[in-house]
């Protein structure tokens, strides 16, 4: 499903609803009547709000938003629904009214030979418009299964979703700010604005990453307007790369001469420099570096963990995966609890960045328990690991998930 486009004057009324209800630290007053729901850990229990062009979502919290996408969702479809994609900010200041014809992104810095500024009419009709499908990853999803458990938002696996977007290469635009031979780093910063420490959200893009033609500046998602809560009117996409980079209401970029040493680079968003991109649970890592492109994920998305199947009949089980771009070569899948393996059925492949579907089907022969595994693998090799690593930040999980169903 897609939403309609909207006019601009719909899209500010959303907005102000949103800052009546953020004035009171919650945004109780612009939802509808709220529900509850457990997620499978400790300390699960969370509120389901819908808030402004969104369907009831997992609140994590409230001021600055951070809602997660029902599981259930992710069974519908391959694209995930605009009303149902999830919302990641990190300063509480975020922008409540945002007039697309009057918005303006800046274009300039130290390493730029040419500064300049854009309107969203000129981004739209001076430069080829490219569209991709794209899944969109916060860096802590599935923190909160981590064990021992870490800081920061307890989400489960539904910080992530699968878009088609809309908008120009981020490379085409910067050709025309004449980028100097001293230019290293790119930086990005959107209109959210910080409150209570952390500092303005920018975050930076090594040159080649930024120069990649798949990085888009976009302003659409789903045929639709983006809406307000991801980005609207435009943001930064980057394929493959956590959602950390996909800086929302995109509204200056600066090409430097140096490496960017701002809070949400360093100390934020940094991993364990090492292969595994882990450390011993409870310990510290000795060095980091700037958490970067996704690693292997699968998940059983036509199951639910307890669920009952009938004994003797065909089953037929769903399940998406993704990679950092290389594209998904294979999906094993084991109902033994990981003992024996075998092949899925790959569906329809729309972008080696999108989620890719897989299926299969099993027959339980004899009443019990089965536990269902999936292990995707992508194309220059890369599966995913049997154990759980650990790191401190929580990110970048992609073990191997078990759902366990019985046959009765």
């Amino acid at each position: 499903m897609t939403l309609p486009p909207q006019s601009s004057t719909r899209r500010r009324l959303l907005a102000a609803g949103l800052g009546t209800a953020a004035g009171l630290g919650t945004f109780g007053r612009s939802a509808m009547a709220q529900t509850m729901f457990e997620q499978p850990f400790a300390n699960g229990e969370r509120r389901i709000v819908a808030f402004p062009e969104k369907r009831p979502l997992i609140v994590i919290t409230s001021r600055p938003p951070q809602l997660e996408t029902p599981f259930d969702v992710f069974n519908d479809g391959l694209l995930t629904p605009n009303d149902a994609f999830f919302v990641r900010y990190h300063n509480a200041g975020i922008p409540t009214s945002v007039d697309p014809d009057t918005h303006v992104i800046k274009i300039g810095g130290s390493g730029a030979g040419k500064s300049f500024e854009l309107r969203l009419a000129e981004l739209k009709s001076q430069f080829k418009p490219v569209e991709t499908v794209a899944v969109n990853q916060c860096s802590g999803n599935s923190r909160a299964f981590f064990d021992p458990r870490v800081t920061g938002g307890q989400s489960g696996n539904g910080t992530m979703g699968n878009a088609r977007w809309l908008g120009v290469r981020l490379k085409d635009v910067l050709a025309r700010a004449e980028l100097k031979n001293s230019a290293r780093q790119i930086t990005f910063d959107g209109l959210d604005t910080a409150v209570f420490g952390g500092g303005d959200f920018v975050k930076a893009l090594n040159v080649d990453q930024a120069m990649d033609p798949d990085v888009l500046i976009a302003w659409q998602m789903n045929g639709a307007e983006l809406p307000m809560l991801n980005g609207f009117p435009v943001r930064l996409v980057v394929p493959g790369y956590y959602g950390t980079y996909w800086v929302k209401h995109l509204s200056q970029i600066n090409v430097i001469d140096s490496e960017f040493d701002g809070f949400w680079m360093r100390p934020a968003y940094r991993v364990p420099d090492n292969d595994c991109a882990c450390v011993a649970p409870g310990t510290a890592p000795t060095a980091t570096r700037p958490i970067g492109k996704f690693t292997v994920r699968s998940f059983v998305t036509s199951l639910k963990d307890g669920q009952r199947i009938r004994t003797g009949s065909n089953t037929v089980v769903r399940g998406i995966a993704f990679d950092s771009g290389k594209g998904i070569r294979e999906v094993g899948v084991s109902i033994d609890g990981g003992q024996t393996w075998r092949s899925s059925f790959l569906g329809e492949d729309l972008g080696r960045y999108s989620f890719r579907e897989f299926t299969f089907a099993f027959t339980p022969e004899k009443a019990g328990v089965y536990d269902v595994r999936t292990c995707a693998w992508s194309r220059d090799g890369v599966g995913q690991p049997s154990t759980a690593v650990w790191q401190p930040a929580g990110y970048m999980r992609n073990v191997i998930e078990s759902v366990k169903v019985t046959a009765v």
